[in-house]
């Protein structure tokens, strides 16, 4: 059985759903949107925001206009006792913009963005190979995005569906 963190009406649902789709829009539309006066919408978004339920709000930047053109999933094994020190350097490098901890043969798995595949070769070479702890690796290189960040509210809804 799936335990759900906080206690969220439809209204909370119906918020976080337009918020997912343009985070942007005024208060006014969102009430309007979410059949809420703007106070009470106001008050429901800073109280999801307080308790961590909204945890920020982000530009969706294409990595390609920044000339970063290539997506590689790393999955790496770290030495035992050395997960913290990978960790923190994990954090620091610029070009791993996500880390998950994994359940499987390999502890951990990297999403890292490079320019091209000379530039991810000099990455796995030079810098990810020599982060604390990293025992083995490897490298699997993205041909072409299919979904990017789904909306969390529809799999929410799906999973309270069941």
């Amino acid at each position: 059985m799936t335990t759900v963190a906080f206690d969220l009406d439809s209204h909370d649902f119906s918020i976080l759903a337009a918020l997912e789709e343009d985070a942007r829009q005024p208060f006014a539309a969102l009430a309007e949107r979410v059949a809420l006066s703007k106070t009470p919408c106001w008050n429901r978004v800073r109280e999801l925001e307080r308790r961590q339920v909204i945890r920020g709000y982000h530009a969706s930047i294409d990595p390609r206009a920044l000339g970063l053109n290539l997506t590689s999933f790393v999955q790496v094994r770290v030495e035992f006792g050395r997960h913290g020190d990978f960790e923190r350097a994990v954090r620091e490098h610029p070009a791993i913009i996500e880390c998950f901890t994994t359940a499987g043969e390999e502890d951990y798995l990297l999403k890292v963005v490079s320019a091209d595949v000379e530039h991810l070769d000099s990455l796995l070479r030079d810098e990810l190979c020599r982060l604390p702890g990293v025992a083995r690796f490897s490298t699997t290189i993205c041909l072409k995005r299919i979904k990017e960040t789904g909306p969390l509210t529809r799999a929410a809804a799906a999973l309270a569906a069941r």
